[in-house]
């Protein structure tokens, strides 16, 4: 009979420094698992788990949504629905992205890294989808054609390459100064969502009159801002498990509220978002200019591109730098003799 064992799991103290979560006290796989273990660790109860299937079950989610609106939406010949056509591949990227970086993580302290390197880079990216669909269906009115208007995406593009240096930075400074490197991380991704969300902050909160577009689409951007905010909260504050540390190792700590958070907004943006791509089309295809080829699909792939080259430069320097091997492997030898034991 074909038996599989299960990956062995380990308290805080049995892996290196690099690996422990503040308030996660079990729950940790070995810190040198084969990509087979962890596979197989997805499908046991680890303090990864539910990171691992609240992304990956959403990705299945998102990818059936762009299946049917397949169907609805002229993709390929209407290039008023380009920006959001841009919009749903980068939806479905993040949250597989998210999913496999939390599954493979812990080959070594080196592919921790880079696996999450990866899973900012997505995340910049997705910024940058929020500000095609913004600037081709949320802008105001009164803005439309507007210097903002003009370039918004363009912005949103640049940003999205501050986004994934600062993050990937950031993880240069985990055990050295662990303040910094989550001001970092945290100003990483705020930054590209305060700008991103200008048009819909103006239009939700600022806008008064015949011209601001109060529509069906404005519930589901109030629901996505919350839920958006919920997560920066439980991104920043590591709550609730800094209050009661290995009582919410397998369930309930912030990581996975974060992700549970992240992906319900979405859920609620892209719903707002299709509402003003309908409600919207007639106005917007009378009074915006139409979307280009060369304004969203080139500046997707070159933001894809200057994404990617960060993320390569970052991991060569990871890989290359003698002071930074040291300081991810300084506690390595201790995670292997708990292995032993």
């Amino acid at each position: 009979m074909l038996t599989i064992k299960l990956p062995q799991i380990f308290r805080i103290h049995q892996v290196p420094r690099i690996f422990w979560e503040d308030g996660i006290i079990s729950g940790y796989r070995h810190p040198k698992s084969s990509a087979l273990d962890c596979i197989l660790s997805s499908f046991q109860m680890n303090n990864e788990t539910i990171n691992i299937w609240t992304h990956f079950l959403p990705t299945w989610y998102f990818l059936w949504r762009f299946l049917m609106l397949s169907y609805c939406l002229d993709f390929w010949r209407d290039s008023y629905s380009w920006p959001f056509l841009a919009y749903m591949w980068l939806v479905c990227l993040y949250p597989f992205t998210s999913s496999c970086a939390h599954t493979f993580s812990t080959m070594s302290t080196r592919a921790r890294h880079i696996c999450y390197f990866m899973d900012y880079g997505s995340l910049s990216l997705y910024s940058l989808g929020c500000a095609f669909t913004y600037g081709a269906y949320t802008m105001p009115d009164r803005w439309v054609n507007g210097p903002l208007h003009h370039y918004f995406v363009p912005v949103a593009a640049f940003n999205s390459f501050v986004c994934t240096s600062l993050s990937c930075y950031s993880r240069f400074l985990e055990l050295e100064c662990p303040p910094l490197s989550k001001t970092l991380r945290t100003v990483a991704f705020v930054y590209p969502f305060i700008f991103d969300n200008i048009p819909l902050f103006y239009r939700l909160f600022f806008c008064f009159g015949e011209d601001c577009t109060w529509n069906d689409a404005i519930a589901g951007y109030f629901y996505h801002l919350f839920f958006a905010l919920l997560t920066g909260f439980l991104f920043a504050s590591h709550l609730p498990e800094r209050l009661a540390p290995g009582r919410f190792d397998y369930i309930g700590h912030s990581h996975q509220l974060f992700h549970i958070c992240a992906v319900v907004g979405t859920h609620f943006q892209l719903e707002a978002v299709l509402c003003d791509l309908h409600l919207r089309r007639d106005w917007l295809s009378t009074h915006a200019p139409a979307s280009t080829f060369m304004h969203t699909f080139a500046t997707l792939s070159t933001a894809l591109l200057g994404n990617l080259v960060l993320i390569a430069f970052f991991t060569v320097t990871l890989l290359r730098s003698s002071v930074t091997t040291t300081i991810l492997q300084s506690t390595l030898s201790e995670g292997e003799q708990h292995k032993d034991k």
